[in-house]
């Protein structure tokens, strides 16, 4: 007993099983075997190794941005001139990531609560029934008295008045002056899984040089300091047809690093894309163009309170940041190595396939791989008993 527990033993773990193989010499199934192969092959190294760079472990980073904005306005409005500087002209105050520049605006000064008729386009009228009393219009500017006002066939209402007319959009006051603003801007990102922190104020990009430096894609792609014009053009707009209406263009600093050379190598790339406001889309079909907003100036003048609104036309900039840092890594490398290895298999079927189905010789190489056997085996045994038994009659 204890002997044939060794020997299971000994021919459990001290034995090895390989499959059986058939060498084929045929060059049609050579050929496609070879081709199936070296097409894995470069699937492998090109795609995985090379392209996708499944040798190493990637983490993106967590990222903070600061902005400032420099520059001066300047207009003359019906004979009254006005200087702007970036308490004015930007919303909301300075260091957001996503800020409007005031490129345009309407303002209607001096309105204080009370009665007035409303604009023409809003709630024409014939008759105090036409106002009825509390009713709000919703492109109105406020509450109906229940009064039609028959100098002006318009409803009167309780709002800030003068109401504001905002049916003719002027030329971009600012225009001139906005498009030499100049954009400042400050990233840090972390790679946490790699311990790695980089800002966008990178090896070269000191004092001294940012104190001269205006950004350009070819000549100074590191510089943190943008000119608004410049901005609007790499992104495909019309700065005076953006000026005057509004729109919106993103700006992407994208962090791509691998970390398995110098991080000096790890610098931001600057692209600029618009979002909406491009002039082939201005057009009358579109139900809403451009970008703006209101807000109101509050005073107090006479013991009344009163409020200077302006309806602001601006550039909308979102600041985004997209980042991927790569480093070697066995754990992935393995795995792309075990499935690259597994997919050389598919050589193997598509061959199989070939061989036992199509060739000419099928038969032939079925009986070559394979091993039949009866599936009624007889003990050996009995097998013997039963030649005794019939040996004396014969």
């Amino acid at each position: 007993m204890k002997n044939k527990i060794t020997n299971i033993l000994a021919d459990f773990f001290f034995e090895y099983e390989t499959p059986r193989q058939v060498l084929v010499r045929n060059k049609r199934i050579g050929v496609v075997c070879r081709v199936i192969q070296l097409g894995v092959l470069a699937y492998i190294i090109g795609w995985v190794f090379i392209y996708e760079k499944g040798y190493q472990s990637t983490d993106t980073a967590i990222s903070s941005v600061y902005t400032k904005m420099k520059g001066v306005g300047y207009t003359n409005v019906s004979g009254v001139e006005k200087f702007w500087d970036v308490a004015d002209y930007v919303f909301p105050p300075q260091g957001a990531s996503s800020f409007v520049v005031m490129t345009n605006f309407i303002i209607t000064e001096g309105q204080k609560m009370g009665k007035c008729p409303e604009l023409s386009d809003k709630h024409l009228c014939k008759s105090h029934k036409d106002c009825k009393q509390g009713k709000y219009n919703r492109t109105g500017n406020g509450h109906m008295t229940g009064v039609c006002v028959n100098e002006t066939k318009t409803c009167e209402i309780l709002a800030w008045c003068p109401v504001e007319d905002d049916r003719n959009i002027p030329r971009p006051a600012l225009l001139l002056s906005a498009e030499n603003y100049t954009l400042f801007i400050k990233n840090s990102i972390t790679f946490p899984l790699f311990g790695v922190t980089r800002s966008n104020l990178v090896e070269g990009v000191d004092q001294s040089y940012i104190r001269h430096c205006l950004f350009h894609p070819e000549h100074s792609p590191l510089c943190p300091i943008f000119r608004l014009g410049d901005i609007v053009k790499l992104s495909g707009f019309n700065f005076d047809t953006l000026a005057e209406l509004g729109g919106a263009i993103s700006i992407v600093i994208d962090w791509t690093c691998n970390l398995d050379v110098h991080i000096k190598h790890c610098k931001p790339k600057y692209n600029f894309h618009g979002l909406y406001g491009n002039p082939s889309e201005t057009d009358g079909a579109r139900a809403s163009v451009g970008y703006n907003f209101r807000y109101a100036k509050h005073y107090v003048e006479d013991k009344e309170e009163k409020r200077t609104l302006l309806k602001v036309f601006g550039i909308r900039f979102d600041i985004i940041v997209q980042s991927l840092a790569r480093k070697f890594d066995i754990i992935p490398t393995l795995t792309a190595i075990g499935s690259g290895v597994g997919i050389f298999g598919v050589a193997t079927v598509v061959c199989d396939l070939v061989l036992l189905h199509l060739l000419p010789k099928r038969e032939f190489y079925k009986n070559m791989k394979f091993k039949y056997t009866d599936s009624q085996l007889q003990d050996p045994d009995s097998e013997e008993d039963a030649t005794k038994k019939e040996g004396p009659n014969k």
